[in-house]
Formats: C-alpha cells, structure tokens, sequence
C-alpha cells in the first residue's frame, strides 16, 4: 500500500469514530437490547436514521449571530425533544433559552481562548 493511502485510511477512521461517539451520546446508539440480528438491524437503522436527520438539520442552519455558536447536533436534539415531546412551555421561552445557553458558551470559549493566548 503507498503512504498516503494509509493515511487517508487512518484519517477517514477518526470521522467514523466521532460519528458513532455522537450517535451513542445524542442518540443511545448503545441502549440496544436486542437478542436477535433483526432487532439489532431495525435498532441500528432507526438509530442512525436519527442521527442523520439531526446532522442534517444542523448543517442547514443559517448563518448565526457572531456572539452565540452555531446549532450543535446536542442542541438540535435538546430543541426538538422541547418542541415535540413537551409542550409545557411556550417556544418564544425555549427559544429564549437556547440563544442565551449558546451565547453563554460562546463568551465561555472566548475567555478560553484569550486565556490560552496569554500563557
């Protein structure tokens, strides 16, 4: 094998390994408990399903505000299980408290950031 077909081997793992990291994290990729191949498949296949409708929606935000980040896969999912499966609060409310959590991280990696420049 040349080199550079290892290494874009051993990079193109790293993309499959963060992958399955944020299906286990945002969908229970591994809550499976399933005793046969079929429920194992259907489990899988829905799992990941999920999985691509929250990166897809994530990737087709528009453009933010430059003092909050951008929509995670997390909080996509956070926004819809608001929305969705519990309607007790207003969306003006859940909205609210997505922008001020983003806004909060952003001013939180900034001031990370200019600490790391300062050492």
């Amino acid at each position: 094998m040349p080199l550079h077909t290892l290494v874009t081997v051993a990079g193109s793992r790293w993309s499959i390994e963060e992958l399955f990291q944020t299906g286990k994290g945002q969908v229970g990729l591994d809550h499976y408990q399933v005793r046969g191949w079929t429920g194992w498949h259907r489990f899988i296949t829905l799992a990941m399903l999920a999985l691509a409708v929250l990166t897809s929606l994530t990737a087709q935000q528009p453009d933010t505000d430059p003092k909050t980040i951008a929509l995670t896969v997390a909080e996509v999912r956070r926004l819809l299980n608001a929305f969705v499966l519990t309607a007790a609060l207003p969306p003006e409310h859940i909205l609210h408290w997505s922008i001020w959590r983003r806004t909060t991280q952003a001013r939180a990696r900034r001031s990370h950031y200019q600490r790391r420049q300062a050492k």
